[in-house]
């Protein structure tokens, strides 16, 4: 198993074109947000294309400027099949990205919890695009022109806490992809948990793992920005579970809320996993190759 980077290119192009070879393509867009090609099947994850929490937290302690432009347009990504959101924080269910998107799909599908499904109908989601998910719960699709089987399954995470509604829906989910003989697991943001690792432990097999590797401190959380694992939480996670291939994420997009990409490498280099884990690069493919 091996993720091989290519030069920096044209998403867009990318992204509208053909099917690639076996395996999977992925492309950052920053923060937690990736684009997804396994076999025939196009799925986002947690797309933040705007500037809409620099216009939500102007004047305030933590800005939301970008440090990095947003890769690629919403409008271009009109051949998308499915679209997951981990939760409901904006940069993970962003308005100001959503419905341009799924005006330019029409027909893809938003996978969101439960949880926050009238959240997402408030940020432009069209309810017959929304399909409500929970932990512990799997979907079987079929999408694109080719029919492409997809499999998506529920994983519960912890934003610093498991939450829970009254009725048992988490607040927090990731979400395990299987499809073109590739499994793909986004946990979307989350610190190590208990229930978290009886699942990974219930669920092998795991080809490529995204992790947010930004951490998380007593400063931030009293702020009300909850945290993600550290690198050597996420390493441990990597070891523990034999994930094949992990890209780290959550990282360059605001000053106030990263890590830096020299730090997590050195972490990388000093447990000997160089050859499985990626600091990734915003604008470049990847391409995991079984």
């Amino acid at each position: 198993m091996r993720l091989a980077a290519s030069h920096a290119a044209d998403l867009a192009a990318w992204w509208q074109g053909p099917p690639g070879p076996a395996g999977a393509q992925l492309a950052w867009l920053g923060q937690a947000g990736f684009l997804l090609r396994v076999g025939a099947a196009r799925i986002v994850i947690d797309p933040y294309l705007s500037d809409s929490l620099a216009e939500k937290y102007r004047g305030k302690l933590y800005p939301h400027i970008r440090m990095m432009p947003a890769p690629i347009r919403p409008s271009d990504l009109n051949a998308t099949d499915l679209v997951l959101c981990t939760h409901a924080h904006t940069d993970h269910m962003d308005p100001g990205t959503l419905p341009g998107l799924l005006d330019a799909s029409p027909r893809s599908l938003v996978i969101a919890p439960r949880h926050s499904a009238q959240v997402a109908l408030d940020r432009g989601v069209p309810p017959q695009q929304l399909v409500g998910i929970n932990a512990n719960e799997s979907l079987d699709l079929q999408v694109g022109v080719r029919g492409e089987p997809v499999r998506i399954t529920a994983i519960v995470s912890s934003h610093e806490e498991i939450e829970r509604d009254a009725v048992g829906n988490s607040r927090w989910l990731g979400y395990q992809v299987g499809a073109g003989g590739v499994t793909i697991y986004h946990p979307g943001d989350t610190v190590p948990h208990r229930e978290i690792e009886a699942r990974l432990t219930a669920l092998p097999g795991v080809d490529l793992a995204l992790l947010p590797v930004n951490g998380r401190d007593d400063i931030r959380r009293g702020n009300g920005v909850p945290g993600n694992m550290t690198a050597s939480e996420a390493l441990d996670y990597v070891e523990r579970f034999g994930f094949g291939m992990t890209v780290f994420h959550h990282f360059g997009l605001f000053e106030f809320n990263t890590a830096d990409p020299a730090d997590l490498r050195r972490e990388v280099e000093a447990r000997g996993l160089t050859a499985r884990v990626i600091i990734p690069e915003p604008g470049r493919l990847y391409e995991l190759e079984k």
